[in-house]
This record gives structure tokens, C-alpha cells and sequence, in this order.
């Protein structure tokens, strides 16, 4: 029993190569190995199940990038060395026909980050809810197991979506955003609603539009998205982007401006014409 030979007859009966565990309490749990000379030949754990510990939603949290297949889970608390989790009322059971899903790496405060699938259809209305159940080893041997329900819909988060231009229309700038390559595809049914955020030019005011034509003398901008079906939670922003003035008028041929800049340039030289006359006293 945990790397210790077994010979108190109080706690265990021996019955050949079977070995009877009598009274179980917590400092006959553990792993009970079976050995001959140094060669390990089977192992087995005897755990006693617990209701303590925190409340599953502070546990396990889970999101999902778009509604496609897979989804990531995190188990933050470090308190237990060894954690699965498997979907479906198979594994919320504790049956053998469960497929527990390992851990898929180590988060930085000691927790453990899990990638599952699930078989829901992306275009269907979702009438059903996930049921993924967790189960914990503390360094007790005592076992947690806790079962978290929630719909696709519910942990959907987009990533931040892609500035790909901005283009000067009358007195407006027009932005063009792209969804995040992570987003479910067509986009034409997996729609995205954008914010966007800017700082204006003249006072540095900060304001926030869900329209893509926002005022043209502004510094920096940034977006972010969400599905405006669910209202699921916002993206993360996108990193400001400056935003400058790409009319640059210099002495060269009208037919070289771009035909957005022929009236801004027209305007700023009928105005340094009208300084130098002032200057002049004319």
C-alpha cells in the first residue's frame, strides 16, 4: 500500500493472490500494488468518494471559440493532482462505457487545461444541454466527482476580430472588419455584430459605435465582436490601430490624387491662399 508492504491482519484478509481491504477509512486508501521480487505486475487505487470541495462552477470553467466541434475546459484549483473529465450521462454515471478525456496540458497556477468534441450540429437549434463531468484525486485519495451542465451557446466567446482597412467617405471613415479566422463559417449565417472604439483627433475623447462609419479625424481605433443572436460576451479588443490622414497634398497633376483627397486638398490650398493674403495685408 503505497510503496509500503501490507502485513497488519487488523485491516486485510489474504486469500491467495487476492487481498481483502476490511473497514476502509482513510489511511487504508491509496494505490495497492502487486510485486514479485522488483517487477510490479498490477496496480490498483481504492478511493473513497467525497461530497466536499467548491462548488463545480468555481472549478471548471469552460469556452468555446465559435460553434465547430471542440470546445476547452480549465480546472483551477490546485489542491488535486490528478483530474478527467468525460461528456455525457455515461461518465456523470461513473460507467465503464464513459471516454475520459485527459488533461491536455498544465495551467501556470497548477491547474490543468482539457480540449473536448462534442456532436452537436452547428445549424441546428440547440435543444439539448452539454453535460461534462469532472473527476478529482486529491493527494488523499479522496475522489470528487462533480458534473457541470450548460448549453454550446452559453460559453460561446469569439476571438477579436481583424481590422483589414479603413477608407475616407465623405466625412466619415468607413472601417472594414474581417471575423476571426477561429469564427464558425459561412458568415453569412454565423453572423457577428462589432464595436468599435476610438479616440477623436481634436479633444481625445473616447467614444464607442456598432456602426462601421465612425468620424473621420479620429487617432486610433479598435473593435471587438460578439454574437448578436445569443449576446454572447464580447471578444477581447483587437490592439489600438493609428489611424492617418493618407491625403498628402503636394505640387503634382490633379489626375494623381486619389479622387477622395481632390476636395480635401482643394479646401486646405484655398485656405493657405487666403493666410498668405492676410499675411501680404492684401
Amino acid at each position: 500500500l503505497n510503496n509500503e508492504d501490507v502485513n497488519s491482519e487488523d485491516h486485510f484478509e489474504k486469500t491467495d493472490k487476492n487481498l481483502i481491504v476490511k473497514g476502509v477509512d482513510r489511511p487504508l486508501l491509496g494505490e495497492y500494488s502487486c510485486w514479485t521480487g522488483n517487477a510490479k505486475l498490477s496496480s490498483t487505487y481504492l478511493l473513497q468518494e467525497t461530497e466536499e470541495g467548491e462548488d463545480i462552477d468555481s472549478l471548471l470553467t469552460c469556452h468555446a471559440k465559435s460553434y465547430d466541434c471542440n470546445f476547452s475546459c480549465s480546472w483551477t484549483n490546485s489542491r488535486y493532482a490528478v483530474v478527467r473529465l468525460g461528456i455525457g450521462p455515461e461518465c456523470s454515471k461513473g460507467q465503464r462505457s464513459c471516454q475520459w478525456v485527459s488533461s491536455s496540458g498544465q495551467l501556470e497556477n497548477e491547474g490543468f487545461q482539457f480540449e473536448l468534441y462534442h456532436n452537436l450540429s452547428p445549424f441546428a437549434e440547440e435543444s439539448s444541454m452539454l453535460e461534462v463531468t469532472a473527476e478529482a484525486i486529491d493527494n488523499h485519495f479522496l475522489l470528487l466527482r462533480k458534473t457541470k451542465l450548460f448549453y454550446l451557446r452559453d460559453i460561446v466567446v469569439p476571438d477579436s476580430p481583424q481590422i483589414v482597412s479603413s477608407e475616407v467617405v465623405g466625412q466619415q471613415l468607413s472601417v472594414n472588419i474581417k471575423p476571426p479566422s477561429s469564427w464558425s463559417t459561412p458568415y453569412s449565417f454565423f453572423s457577428l455584430e462589432h464595436e468599435i472604439e476610438y479616440v477623436l483627433r481634436d479633444d481625445g475623447r473616447t467614444e464607442r459605435s456598432l456602426s462601421s462609419l465612425i468620424p473621420k479625424r479620429i487617432s486610433k481605433l479598435r473593435v471587438r465582436c460578439r454574437d448578436p443572436l445569443v449576446l454572447s460576451p464580447w471578444s477581447h479588443w483587437t490592439p489600438w490601430k493609428n489611424v492617418r490622414n493618407s491625403c498628402r497634398c503636394k505640387k503634382q497633376k490633379k489626375s494623381k490624387l486619389p479622387s477622395r483627397c481632390l476636395e480635401h486638398c482643394k479646401k486646405k490650398m484655398e485656405e493657405r491662399t487666403k493666410d498668405a493674403k492676410r499675411s501680404q495685408g492684401l
